[in-house]
C-alpha cells in the first residue's frame, strides 16, 4: 500500500478558531476547490461543491459557515452542514454530505490528503 499524497495548506493558526479556509491543490483549475473548517484543534477538509446544487458553497473568499459559525452554509440555497460530519443538516441537500479528505496536523502545520483522481490506479 502506498502512502497517501498529502499537501501543506497553511498553519493551524492562519485559520480562524472557529472558522474557514478555502484551497486548492497544485496544478488546480479553479480557486479554493477545497475548503478547511477549524473548531479548536479540530480541522476537517471538505470540497466546495454543494451535493445539491452542484455550485460553489461559498458566496465570497473564505465565506463558508452562517454568521454564528456554528454550520457550514450553501450560499446558493442556503442547505446547511455539519462541519465535523459534512452531514446535511437541514435544507434541500438533506441527506445528502460533501465529499472530506483526511487532514492530519504536524508540527503545527495542516496537512491534507490528496483525492484519489477517476481512473487512477
Amino acid at each position: 500500500m502506498t502512502a497517501p499524497d498529502r499537501h501543506v495548506v497553511c498553519r493551524l493558526e492562519e485559520i480562524a478558531d472557529p472558522g474557514a479556509r478555502g484551497f486548492s491543490f497544485p496544478g488546480a483549475v479553479l480557486p479554493d476547490e477545497w475548503f478547511l473548517v477549524r473548531r479548536g484543534d479540530a480541522v476537517r477538509a471538505y470540497r466546495n461543491l454543494c451535493p445539491h446544487a452542484g455550485r460553489f458553497l461559498n458566496w465570497k473568499e473564505d465565506a463558508f459557515l452562517t454568521k454564528d459559525k456554528t454550520l457550514i452554509m450553501c450560499a446558493g440555497h442556503g442547505a446547511l452542514f455539519d462541519p465535523e460530519s459534512g452531514d446535511c443538516v437541514a435544507g434541500a441537500a438533506l441527506g445528502q454530505a460533501l465529499e472530506s479528505l483526511a487532514v492530519t496536523i504536524e508540527a503545527g502545520q495542516v496537512l491534507v490528503d490528496k483525492p484519489v483522481e477517476d481512473g487512477a490506479a
